[in-house]
């Protein structure tokens, strides 16, 4: 098991918004102290989770640099930041200011739907250009292209810069593919929250999670019972956690966990569409499992 910073639990954090559906600088602050003092391992800032698809570039500057002043270097800091044009995401990456980040999570293209080839030589333009570290997001769901196992460890192999994968196939073969043909020092974090307690069972550092962020002290014991080797305990908590994430992603993400924190009193339940809050009925069942964890 790896001491990378970026073991354990890290969170996908949600972007609040206010009922005018600007960005809500206040919840933000209070949730990501929240989580901190729920000792999350480390954030997430504008992943997947936090809708950066309908967020402005200035308003994603204003977000960044809540983060680094409200997080004061109490847990590592990572930015999302993909695309599916290589060339202005190089670009990016030569102007933005990424003081107070440990590292950069990029997405592997989406829509284009790359050859795996394509894949590699996107995250290659991105080894030669980043000033941080850099970690794969796989998450096929979303993106229509799978990075396989084979083109995973070819960039492991051949790109210094990448550290490591967000791997959220929720395919755990392929997990344990690159697990076994890794490189030393690259880590694997799972980014599929049913399958991420099997994945570090089997060898993962740790989870970058969605649910995390609404049930932080539930979630984060079992990622730690199963990286000490406590499977009994993990298995457990597991088994809780696909039952809570049936109703998380039951209408997809963010909805769902912007469910749970308006249920805790955190945020107003606010999307920006095409995104809308869930129905009634999954509201109230994630409300059972609101009033019983954490």
């Amino acid at each position: 098991m790896s001491n990378s910073p970026f073991s354990g639990t890290g969170v996908a954090v949600i972007t609040p918004f206010t009922s005018s559906l600007d960005v809500d600088y206040e919840s933000l602050r209070q949730l990501i102290d929240y989580l901190i003092d729920s000792d999350i391992d480390y954030l997430v800032a504008m992943g997947t989770t936090a809708e950066p698809s309908t967020i402005s570039a200035e308003e994603k500057k204003q977000i960044f640099d809540c983060f680094v002043e409200t997080t004061a270097n109490r847990v590592p800091l990572v930015m999302g930041l993909g695309s599916n044009n290589t060339a202005a995401l190089v670009q990016s990456l030569q102007q933005l200011d990424f003081k107070g980040f440990s590292a950069i999570l990029s997405v592997s293209p989406y829509y284009n739907k790359p050859t795996q080839e394509g894949i590699f030589r996107h995250y290659k333009a991105l080894d030669e250009a980043t000033p941080l570290p850099l970690i794969l997001y796989n998450v096929p769901g979303r993106t229509a292209a799978n990075i396989t196992a084979e083109t995973t460890l070819k960039i492991a192999h051949n790109c210094p810069n990448v550290i490591g994968i967000k791997e959220a196939s929720g395919d755990l073969l392929q997990g344990r593919e690159i697990l076994e043909g890794r490189p030393e020092g690259f880590i694997v974090v799972s980014g599929d929250d049913e399958t991420a307690i099997p994945l570090i069972q089997s060898g993962a550092e740790g989870v970058i999670s969605v649910i995390a962020g609404g049930f932080p002290n539930l979630f984060k014991s079992g990622i730690q019972a199963a990286i000490e080797g406590d499977h009994k305990k993990a298995d457990e908590i597991a088994n809780l956690v696909q039952s809570i994430a049936d109703q998380v992603y039951a209408e997809g993400n963010p909805g769902g966990i912007k469910a749970v924190l308006t249920l805790r009193g955190m945020i107003e339940n606010q999307l920006r569409l095409p995104l809308i809050p869930v129905a009634e009925a999954v509201g109230s069942a994630l409300k059972t499992f609101v009033d019983k964890y954490d």
